[in-house]
């Protein structure tokens, strides 16, 4: 079923099994769906549609410089797609799924995260979320999806749909549906760990005690 995505009001719906396939649909159309997450909520699309993540900045007006992470279903799914070394391994085992990123080169199959005209990144924020709504997306999309958070660039992170509602607003772009799993705890941001090149660089500090 080919999913008409809205123009301007953000669609908001209860997170359930029939819902989340709606969700899916959206993905599958190039919209931008909003999720609960372990961290904050955030904001998902399509990373092999090039025009779906350019929604996603314009949405976020994010500078096109700075890529989004990719969420994983798996860590077996994230090395079909990132050069895989030791370090990654060692803190994979020991704190994914949950919130850390790490960052590690691409191979073979490329993935957008930023829009044209910029050149594709080398390396790539590898996510796999602890939180269900996010995982259950990411597993029955079949491919990696973007994460990041669902904020307009320079506001504060949202924890709740009402948070979300309030930021969108007035907003001239507008994520195509929330899944609202309620409130959540305001945790701290993921760590982000760069091992792209097979040494350990802490580049920020989250909740997890490395």
């Amino acid at each position: 079923m080919h999913y008409q995505l809205p123009t301007t009001n953000l669609k908001v719906l209860q997170t359930s099994a029939e819902n989340l396939k709606t969700a899916l649909s959206v993905l599958h159309a190039g919209g931008i769906v909003a999720h609960a997450t372990e961290t904050c909520y955030g904001l998902a699309c399509d990373l092999q549609n090039p025009e779906a993540v350019k929604r996603l900045f314009a949405i976020k007006k994010r500078s096109p410089d700075q890529p989004v992470s990719a969420l994983f279903a798996s860590v077996e799914q994230a090395k079909e797609y990132l050069e895989w070394n030791a370090i990654a391994e060692e803190l994979a085992a020991a704190h994914l799924p949950g919130p850390l990123t790490i960052i590690l080169k691409q191979k073979g199959h490329p993935l957008t995260l930023h829009p044209t005209p910029y050149p594709l990144p080398s390396t790539v924020g590898l996510r796999v979320s602890s939180y269900s709504t996010a995982q259950r997306l990411v597993e029955h999309f079949g491919s990696p999806i973007a994460t990041t958070s669902a904020n307009i660039h320079g506001e504060p992170n949202t924890f709740s749909a009402e948070d979300i509602q309030t930021q969108f607003t007035d907003a001239e772009y507008k994520p195509d549906l929330l899944l609202d799993d309620g409130p959540l705890a305001e945790n701290d941001a993921s760590t982000v760990i760069d091992v792209s090149e097979g040494v350990l660089h802490v580049l920020r500090k989250g909740n997890i005690d490395l």
